[in-house]
């Protein structure tokens, strides 16, 4: 199996294009679109998430040193 060609490609969008018409079709990548702006707002989410838990994993949490031990 060889890899797609730019001839492959244009003949599957004209065949997409021919059956589903422009309309359907701007529509579709529009929704597309909104799904990645969704995806990549939900990763940089949850890398801030993750950025916060680690710095609150990283503060000190040693005891105080007590004066008075004796």
């Amino acid at each position: 199996m060889g890899s797609f060609s730019f001839m492959h490609i244009l003949v599957v969008a004209v065949v997409v294009l021919v059956l589903f018409g422009k309309g359907k079709v701007s529509a579709l990548m529009g929704e597309v679109g909104k799904g990645i702006s969704a995806f990549k707002k939900g990763v940089g989410d949850g890398q801030a998430e993750l950025e916060k838990e680690a710095a609150d994993a990283a503060r000190d949490v040693t005891p105080p040193v007590e004066k008075d031990k004796a």
